[in-house]
């Protein structure tokens, strides 16, 4: 148990619950004494016509008939009408990937955990921001969703998920494919979500290839920016980006085999292009949506590139 729990190869629930203690390193919301310096992350929007029941008292003139609340009223022979508060709150809707894709690393953990510290670590913020916390995990076989709650049983619930996944990946045979369910995710996400969400999505870096699929996902970003608000966390690797000149490696993934010659500069040039390709299209797709863009790699811990990043956000609006 202990190997298949070894730091950086797996995460446990009690390992993501102890992330909440890292918060204040990290200012990812608001508080009253300081403004998140993150673009879309400063405040909750109100957004339609959400209202909280807030008391009863007695009917005074020019309160709106329609609100008494008629049981009080017949109750104690005197109206009595409901108040309500305009809900400042918003559902935050934290989206996490656990496909086989992200099972690989070379750096200080593998692409899978990072991503699920990831994902805890903003669940606990948005519960400490007071908003509802919800969320979807997107697995090989299939996608678990916990709908938008402001109590902690609700993040718990989607730990739990992640968890499942997570350790899913240490027993399960990586299928013969790669997983395409990204985009369906995104558009169940479409389905599910209320104008106004916080949407932030922890996934591949690889979601945005030069595939059909990767055509697919932006296209559901693009939809889904339309009435949300969207923070992209795409996970990497250096393996994704470059290969050493280490001669013959061997890939596989599923039935499927590659051999290649790294010794061969061609082959690492293309390889690399591909790589720079994929960042360059994530920065593109991010700037025409006007959304924070916070890529995350296995190189660096993670909430010192959070920190990192969020001070880059900050210079780039002073700019």
């Amino acid at each position: 148990m202990h190997s298949v729990l070894a730091p950086g190869v797996a995460v446990s629930l009690q390992e993501l619950i102890d992330i909440r203690h890292r918060l204040r390193e990290v200012q990812l919301f608001s508080t009253p004494a300081r403004r998140s310096p993150l673009i879309g992350l400063h405040h909750s929007r109100l957004r339609g016509r959400g209202v909280d029941f807030d008391q009863v008292r007695v009917y005074q003139a020019g309160d709106d008939v329609r609100t008494i609340d008629w049981r009080v009223t017949a109750r104690t022979q005197e109206p009595h009408t409901k108040l309500f508060h305009e809900e400042r709150e918003r559902p935050v809707f934290v989206m996490v990937e656990q496909s086989s894709r992200l099972f690989f690393g070379s750096g200080l953990c593998l692409k899978s955990v990072l991503a699920a510290r990831a994902a805890a670590l903003l669940g606990w913020a948005a519960l400490g921001h007071n908003d509802r916390i919800g969320g979807l995990v997107l697995s090989d076989s299939d996608t678990h969703e916990i709908k938008p709650r402001r109590n902690k049983q609700s993040l718990l619930q989607l730990l739990n998920l992640i968890v499942r996944a997570n350790h899913a990946l240490l027993t399960g045979t990586p299928p013969a494919t790669p997983s395409d369910g990204f985009g369906p995710a995104l558009r169940r996400a479409r389905e599910v979500l209320r104008p106004g969400s916080l949407v932030m999505i922890v996934c591949d870096e690889r979601a945005l290839g030069a595939t059909p699929q990767g055509d697919l996902a932006e296209q559901q970003l693009s939809l889904l920016a339309r009435h949300t608000d969207l923070v992209l966390l795409p996970v990497s690797d250096p393996l994704d980006h470059a290969l050493p000149a280490a001669g013959l490696m061997r890939f596989s993934q599923g039935a499927a085999h590659l051999e290649l010659d790294t010794h061969i500069d061609e082959q690492r040039l293309a390889y690399r292009a591909l790589g720079e390709a994929r960042r360059e299209r994530w920065k593109r797709l991010s700037q025409r949506l006007g959304v924070p863009l916070l890529p995350l790699s296995t190189q660096e811990e993670l909430v010192e590139q959070l920190c990192d990043q969020l001070e880059q956000h900050q210079s780039g609006r002073r700019t």
